[in-house]
């Protein structure tokens, strides 16, 4: 999703919408949030950990989802209104034409991003879960794996299976932006690199993948 459907990432924008909309005085915690994201960078914290660190510090380690639902929902509308791609939004509407199921398979958390996915017409999310989907607060912590890079196929091929569909008779299109997604495009029966960034524009050419710009 992000940087694919979106002109700019979604995660670090949605923590602080959040804070700002729930807790305002967690912003005094940014500088904290800077030293957890050096941390990733340097390797001294995984990128599921810092997730979860991040969470705890602009959100609340446990909050309840009923408090949150609506500034998540404005959240959703502020993504919508201000950071969609015009192209994908024509890509969309193409696939959606040409009877596809649309999914949105993303590494973000799956709190905003099924409505996000809902103002977009897409039928399905694959997502990065809580560990209290379907309670009734949310907590820091991912269930299951975060959807990113390999753990996404992981997923992916997981709800096919759970959903009775055979690969084999089933045509999948697929777009990202990231090399991460390498695995991801290379399942797929057509695999497009959409807004590649320079890893993922090399190896499209590599690979045959079309490369889309939108």
């Amino acid at each position: 999703m992000d940087r694919t459907i979106t002109v700019r990432g979604t995660y670090a924008a949605f923590l602080v919408h959040m804070a700002v909309s729930i807790a305002p005085w967690r912003l005094i915690l940014l500088p904290v949030v800077g030293l957890v994201m050096l941390g990733y960078v340097l390797r001294f914290v995984d990128r599921r950990r810092a997730k979860e660190l991040n969470q705890a510090l602009l959100m609340g380690r446990r909050v309840s989802r009923a408090r949150i639902l609506p500034a998540v929902e404005a959240y959703a509308d502020k993504v919508v209104t201000g950071n969609i791609r015009a192209g994908a939004l024509a890509q969309i509407a193409q696939d959606r034409a040409d009877g596809c199921q649309l999914m949105i398979a993303s590494a973000s958390y799956r709190l905003y991003v099924e409505p996000i996915a809902r103002r977009l017409g897409f039928d399905h999310v694959i997502a990065t879960d809580h560990f209290t989907q379907g309670m009734d607060y949310v907590r820091a912590r991912i269930a299951g794996e975060n959807c990113y890079d390999v753990a996404k196929l992981r997923m992916i091929r997981a709800w096919m299976a759970a959903q009775g569909i055979d690969r084999a008779q089933a045509f999948v299109r697929a777009y990202s932006d990231h090399v991460t997604d390498a695995p991801m495009l290379d399942f797929a029966d057509e695999g497009h690199a959409a807004n590649p960034h320079g890893p993922l524009r090399a190896l499209a050419a590599e690979r045959g993948w079309p490369v889309l710009d939108w």
